[in-house]
């Protein structure tokens, strides 16, 4: 019998070439110079692709918030401690956190996903405040070993499958969010892994190390590549030996809004290294995924070249928690107006030039 990870595989397609043909040449009559609103219009033409619709349905939109916490926080790798994980999920919670106000300027709703907060949150998720996937309380340190098992690597991302699934009746759009103090420390690993770049290539400061704690950072992060040989070629190895379980639940998330025909906006660093872990597992779910922003972390740039993935925005944003997929959801309500709502050079009746 197949698990939900292999069954929702067999759902995923790449998008619908007519349905991307149909808009491009609706997009190539309209009354303006010829793609005159550039990557709008090949954002519109995917969402075309994606949705298999002339008016991609994206109006119902929800940034869900994955949070977990990290057992290579014992290694100093960060200059919070990881209570700050439990006070941020209450943050959230509460309406008061960065991602709140730009989820309500887009008006989307913000849905809380605690996939392994070391602290018990069931009296929230009893309250319908979170949802509750735990799969552990925290991962293990990966510069001594795996930080999970494969097993609940696997449960990790099916959680966030189930995430997906069950809010793809009710949501259009989705935008992938984390939180979890040191988890710039897994991401650099699993971005060092899998773009086959070096450990100092990718990694950065985070929430804002210094020269001498970004060397240590890296010496860890390289400590936990040699002591776990994660195998490229396995993205649930990778996430296995070095990620954490918040990254497993983006890349459930980002796996079941692809079965689903959802387009899914990807945040910044630690939301891209969930959606290498996806695209390592299935490398269709990249017909489904738009990048929403260029994160200041480094190793940015090099995973969104492995995706093959141009960010919609560059603002010098590094805060998580799905803050520049909730900015960039106004981009692609705007791509949609660009291809539902401009007139043609036939139905507005301006003639076109001979030349």
């Amino acid at each position: 019998m197949m698990n939900l990870l292999q069954r929702t595989l067999k759902q995923i397609y790449p998008q619908d070439s007519a349905s991307r043909d149909q808009a491009r040449y609706r997009l190539d009559q309209l009354a303006l110079p010829p793609w005159a609103l550039g990557d709008l219009m090949d954002l519109a033409v995917d969402l075309a692709g994606m949705t298999r619709s002339q008016h991609p349905p994206v109006a119902r939109k929800a940034i869900v918030t994955m949070a977990g916490d990290h057992g290579v926080v014992v290694e100093g790798v960060s200059k919070f401690p990881q209570e700050v994980t439990l006070q941020m999920v209450y943050n959230f919670v509460n309406g008061g956190a960065g991602i709140n106000a730009l989820a309500r300027q887009a008006h989307a709703e913000v849905v809380v996903v605690d996939m392994g907060v070391n602290a018990d949150l069931r009296e929230l998720a009893d309250q319908g405040k979170i949802l509750n996937k735990k799969v552990g309380l925290g991962t293990d340190n990966i510069a001594v070993g795996p930080a999970m098992s494969r097993a609940m690597a696997q449960r990790a991302v099916e959680s966030g499958i189930d995430v997906a699934n069950q809010l793809s009746e009710r949501i259009d759009l989705f935008g992938t969010g984390d939180m979890g103090i040191a988890n710039t420390t897994p991401s650099t690993a699993i971005a060092a892994v899998l773009t086959g770049k070096d450990v100092a290539e990718v990694a950065g400061r985070g929430t804002g190390l210094n020269d001498e704690q970004l060397a240590h950072k890296i010496e860890v992060v390289s400590r936990a590549i040699a002591v776990n040989s994660p195998n490229a070629r396995d993205g649930l190895d990778v996430l296995a030996k070095v990620g954490g379980f918040e990254i497993g639940g983006i890349a459930g998330l980002i796996i079941g809004a692809a079965a689903n025909r959802k387009p899914i906006l990807v945040d910044g660093f630690i939301s891209t290294a969930g959606a290498l872990i996806a695209y390592a597992i299935e490398p269709f779910v990249r017909d489904y995924i738009i990048c929403a922003h260029r994160s200041m972390e480094p190793g940015h740039r090099f995973m969104m070249e492995k995706l093959g993935c141009r960010p919609l925005l560059d603002l010098n944003m590094r805060l998580g928690e799905g803050t520049g997929a909730a900015v960039a959801m106004n981009l692609v309500e705007a791509a949609v107006a660009v291809l539902t709502e401009v007139a043609t050079f036939s139905e507005a009746a301006v003639a076109q030039s001979d030349k």
